[in-house]
């Protein structure tokens, strides 16, 4: 058991001891497939934090496919699309309209230029700049949060925020998440954490830097009622290990110079051995 999956397992147990229910509550706007209204227990605020040198931040506790997290960040990040027909995975296919399209969320707002001290950029390329010229700069912020869009984003985003810091020549980064779905998706070494920590991985390639510190804040914290029973037979599983064993290291195989030029092809993870297959859930929509 890695330290990973320890912080899967301490939050996992905190959700379900001490997680409120929110099944009367007004306004839950999730909802399953067959209609009935999505409910879960919820805490407020988690945070995890990593040491990158040691590797990926990825549970083995439930195989993750992690090659789609990757490649969801390189569609939004590298690519800025907002539209699915860039992306080789099928996850958005529920936010998007009849085009493809999930309105001016997630890339969109990565692809909007500002007029910058530096000049006329997106986010994305002021970071790089800010990292490769004045890496001691302490504004470098970049969010997909959007007020004035908002009514036309096919889905609000979750992580909105991340903040980087160079302290050492080492490149650490702050998530923030204002809601956080567990098991799909925020929970320690789930999809987030594995493509904003990877997201460190190449900025510190492309900027001559070390990978230092990812921390991760998620403010509503959730267990899906129908994840419920899940997650408890993952912690179980978890409780039959006590062996301490390695982070996986994600190794990036190719030289890129440009930050837009990565590809999946570029990314190599060594050292995971998952303990369980991961099960098929059913996601709220």
């Amino acid at each position: 058991m890695n330290y990973t999956d320890k912080e899967f397992l301490r939050i996992a147990k905190e959700i379900v001891k001490n997680g409120i229910s929110n099944r009367d509550d007004k306004g839950l706007r999730a909802k399953w497939s067959d209609g009935s209204v999505a409910s879960t227990k919820a805490i407020f605020s988690t945070v995890t934090r990593y040491d990158l040198s040691k590797g990926l931040p990825i549970t083995t506790l439930r195989r993750q496919y992690w090659k789609g997290a990757i490649q969801e960040l390189i569609w939004i990040w590298v690519k800025n699309s907002n539209n699915i027909k860039d992306l080789p995975l099928k996850i958005w296919d529920s936010w998007a309209d009849e085009n493809g399209s999930i309105g001016k969320a997630y890339g969109y707002q990565l692809a909007k230029k500002f007029d910058f001290p530096e000049g006329r950029m997106t986010q994305v390329e002021r970071l790089i700049y800010l990292l490769k010229n004045k890496p001691g700069d302490r504004r470098m912020v970049v969010t997909i949060w959007s007020n004035e869009d908002m009514k036309d984003m096919g889905l609000v985003p979750c992580a909105h925020t991340i903040t980087f810091s160079v302290i050492g020549g080492k490149l650490n980064a702050i998530l923030d998440q204002r809601s956080g779905d567990f098991l799909a998706a925020s929970g320690p070494g789930g999809y987030n954490e594995i493509q904003y920590a990877t997201l460190v991985y190449m900025l510190a390639h492309i900027s001559g830097l070390e990978v230092g510190e990812f921390v991760h804040l998620t403010v509503n914290h959730h267990i899906y009622d129908r994840h419920i029973d899940y997650v408890k037979e993952l912690i179980s599983i978890g409780e039959k290990f006590d062996t301490e064993s390695d982070q996986p290291k994600l190794i990036i195989k190719n030289k890129v110079e440009n930050f837009f030029d990565f590809k999946i092809e570029d990314f190599e993870l060594v050292g995971y051995e998952p303990k369980s297959k991961s099960n098929k859930i059913e996601i709220a929509i």
